[in-house]
């Protein structure tokens, strides 16, 4: 496709599962099977991907309990009682806490990778949770014997180590999730949190040649889940000058449920670097009604406007469902925006003569 096009990643989990994994936690199922409905669901999820002719696929973070935890669960030196992230309809996501070192991954992206592998040869994107994200787990008190400095260190050192291995595993590219950064302007307006989480990625991707960097992007949005935003009200004027200051290769940033898109456009093209791709979101995954292809050729065209056709590119919002229980969005209607997205993209290349 002449414009690429990508997913941000996670779909509905089927509500088989889901219960599936309620009754693994209450004690009345077992882990074997368990395993079976996770990969019946995944499965199923990447077969739909297929279906829809998406060039780029994901596995839906079907086998994820959530886009963020993945690397922690089983972990034995985490408290619940961690930094919450309130929602504009009420309803609150708290992080865990850690309480002794050192930070390990309990498991790395790349393993959802591999076992994605198993059911398709389309080229397979996989995302990481950010390095900043995971620092918010650290105690305002710290921990004793283990300083925030050595933390920082395990931490850069092991998330290097997640995108290492799903480009070794041959991702076709892995998008770093970000969504912390427009919240980071509402906790802290004066913009030096941002700055600090800036400078932490880009320590993991110094990490990377600059042919690596191509195939990593960063995903931006104000938070998505149980159809509500965390951060939604923070103005992009804030975060964009930062976040292009970020050594990856592609961006993905949400823009469709933007109020005043045009002008969202215009700050993206005095901002963006000359070997950045800007991937714009397209559809809106808290939106119950799906776009059509239409709308989405003209959202295209209109970004055209402003991003040189060889650096724009399309995609979701954000993901569909980036926390395992989220039913808010049934999988149908996420497989049909994503159709709706591959579709006009399509045209709106038709239209530009590509």
């Amino acid at each position: 496709m002449p414009i690429p096009t990508e997913p941000i990643g996670s779909i509905p989990r089927p509500p088989q599962l889901i219960e599936a994994i309620r009754g693994f936690r209450e004690g009345y199922l077992g882990q074997e099977k368990l395993r079976a409905i996770y990969e019946d669901a995944l499965r199923d999820t990447i077969q739909r991907f297929e279906a829809t002719g998406s060039p780029i696929i994901t596995d839906g973070e079907q086998t994820k309990p959530s886009f963020a935890t993945y690397p922690l669960d089983g972990l034995r030196n985490l408290a619940p009682d961690g930094v919450s992230v309130p929602f504009a309809d009420g309803h609150v996501r708290q992080l865990p806490c850690l309480t002794r070192g050192p930070f390990r991954y309990a498991a790395h992206a790349a393993s959802f990778l591999k076992r994605a592998r198993q059911y398709t040869k389309r080229p397979l994107k996989q995302a990481v949770i950010s390095a900043s994200l995971l620092s918010l787990l650290y105690p305002q008190g710290g921990i004793d014997e283990y300083p925030q400095e050595e933390f920082r260190q395990d931490l850069v050192r092991e998330a290097v180590a997640d995108v290492r291995g799903c480009l070794d595993e041959g991702a076709h590219t892995v998008q770093i999730d970000f969504t912390e950064a427009r919240l980071s302007l509402k906790l802290d307006p004066s913009g030096q949190l941002l700055q600090q989480f800036i400078n932490l990625n880009n320590q993991v991707l110094s990490y990377f040649s600059a042919a690596e960097r191509r195939k990593i992007g960063v995903h931006t949005c104000p938070g998505g889940d149980w159809d509500a935003t965390h951060s939604a009200d923070v103005d992009y004027a804030g975060l964009l000058p930062g976040l292009f200051t970020l050594n990856a290769g592609n961006f993905y940033i949400q823009l469709a449920s933007e109020k005043d898109r045009v002008r969202v456009l215009r700050l993206i093209r005095h901002r963006m670097r000359a070997d950045q791709t800007i991937f714009i979101g397209v559809v809106d995954p808290i939106n119950s009604r799906s776009e059509t292809p239409q709308e989405v050729r003209d959202r295209v065209l209109e970004a055209a406007e402003f991003i040189p056709m060889h650096q724009l590119g399309t995609t979701d919002d954000c993901g569909f469902a980036p926390f395992g229980d989220d039913t808010s969005t049934s999988r149908e209607l996420a497989f049909e925006k994503i159709r709706a997205r591959i579709a006009g993209t399509e045209l709106a290349a038709q239209k530009l003569g590509l």
